[in-house]
């Protein structure tokens, strides 16, 4: 691993942290539904060419192969997480699920090239709004996969995630079902 790799997996470490660290946030119990945050394609989450999502280690969810370079918040909540490479978002729902967004495989790597986030750390978002624009095809030319896992980071608090069973969504449609 050169120091560039090392560098990039500090930041993804350290951010994970963020991600991961109690807001103490309450959970609503209940069934909680988050609408796709992507138009695209549906890919399980076992498919995706990265362990850390296919294996689950993440947490559970979907992923979704973008058809448009835009990303809208699945849920009311709040950007828990922005990363300094704008690759990845980290949302707390209203009801308490954390959702992590994670745009490509091994994008960290751009640097926030091609990404363009439309909110900040800390703001709070309504179902629906666009929160990211990315470059499709310019991610595609220089290599990278723009496979997105959409996951729920505390799924160990539901006691069933159920995944659509469309093979083609549309931003706002039903992409995951949790229930707590």
């Amino acid at each position: 691993m050169n120091v560039d790799e090392k560098d990039d997996k500090n930041k993804e470490d350290k951010n994970s942290e963020n991600l991961n660290a109690s807001n103490n946030t309450s959970i609503q119990k209940g069934t909680i539904k988050l609408s796709s945050p992507i138009k695209g394609e549906i890919i399980e989450l076992s498919k995706v060419k990265d362990e850390a999502f296919s294996a689950g280690i993440l947490g559970k969810g979907i992923a979704i192969k973008p058809s448009e370079g835009k990303v809208f918040a699945p849920a009311n909540g709040v950007i828990t997480t922005l990363f300094s490479t704008y690759h990845a978002i980290g949302i707390t729902t209203d009801d308490g699920l954390e959702i992590l967004i994670h745009v490509g495989m091994d994008t960290v790597q751009l640097n926030g090239k091609y990404f363009t986030p439309q909110i900040k750390q800390g703001d709070t978002v309504v179902e629906g709004q666009l929160i990211m624009e990315f470059d499709i095809e310019k991610i595609i030319e220089e290599g990278f996969d723009v496979t997105t896992p959409v996951v729920i980071t505390n799924s160990e608090i539901c006691a069933d995630i159920i995944e659509t069973e469309l093979h083609e969504i549309d931003k706002e449609e039903l992409l995951l079902t949790a229930l707590v």
